[in-house]
């Protein structure tokens, strides 16, 4: 029987309070994510906020997963003054941060889903879009009115790229959860686009999945969702020939 990867899913922190889940602050992440990495095939494993600890984890992992979440990066990262709308939590993006640079240094598969794919494009260089409504106005409701599990808007996808080859599909439905957007990629090649030109995807050239979207496939909307996700466990299958626990 051939092993499930053990990928690693980044999570989120609450502060907590009298009448949340914790008085104390908590990490927390939607079931769906998890649902999704076992369905596609892995063993998905979540990952608290401890910067030393990143490069540990990873030796561990054959995958991580960048997950969303309703905050921002620091746009110090990138060299840009805090827009009023931009909302922090700096200990989730530095250990984020931390995973990204440990795994990309072993070589791991990464899938970054919306925030942790403009956290992807900060980390090869690339800028954000702090707040979509006034610095790209227009028809397309990136903070879609409709629910989550229901498709926003389409997304074309670029020919010749990681996206195109492991969903087959030139466009796909996506949903659209998010006041900030990729500006410029950085060193990632841009993999799909909005119909108003937004960076919906990016990706690395080196060969490896390191790949990046700013929609959320574990709703599985689309078909080539599903496909992406498979796409992402295969690489993380084969990342590495040999057994590193051995």
């Amino acid at each position: 029987m051939t092993r499930a990867p053990l990928i690693g899913l980044t999570l989120d922190i609450e502060p907590g309070g009298p009448q949340d889940f914790s008085r104390w602050p908590y990490h927390a992440l939607r079931q769906n994510y998890f649902e999704a990495i076992a369905t596609a095939g892995g063993l998905p494993v979540g990952l608290p906020h401890d910067v030393r600890q990143a490069p540990l984890y990873m030796e561990r992992l054959d995958g991580l997963v960048v997950t969303g979440g309703a905050f921002d990066p620091d746009p110090a990262l990138y060299g840009a003054a805090r827009h009023p709308r931009t909302t922090l939590k700096p200990g989730r993006t530095q250990a984020e941060l931390a995973c990204l640079e440990a795994a990309r240094a072993l070589g791991l598969p990464i899938l970054g889903i919306c925030g942790g794919m403009q956290l992807m494009a900060i980390a090869w260089g690339g800028s954000l879009h702090q707040h979509l409504p006034e610095d790209r106005p227009g028809p397309v409701a990136h903070e879609q009115p409709n629910p989550r599990d229901e498709a926003g808007h389409d997304v074309s996808i670029l020919p010749g790229t990681l996206l195109a080859r492991h969903t087959g599909l030139r466009s796909m439905a996506v949903n659209s959860s998010h006041h900030q957007g990729v500006s410029s990629p950085g060193a990632l090649r841009i993999g799909a686009r909005a119909p108003d030109g937004l960076i919906e995807a990016v990706e690395t050239t080196d060969g490896i999945f390191r790949l990046g979207v700013q929609w959320h496939p574990e709703f599985a909307i689309d078909p080539g969702d599903a496909r992406l996700l498979a796409g992402f466990i295969d690489a993380a299958r084969h990342a590495r020939p040999q057994d590193k626990r051995s």
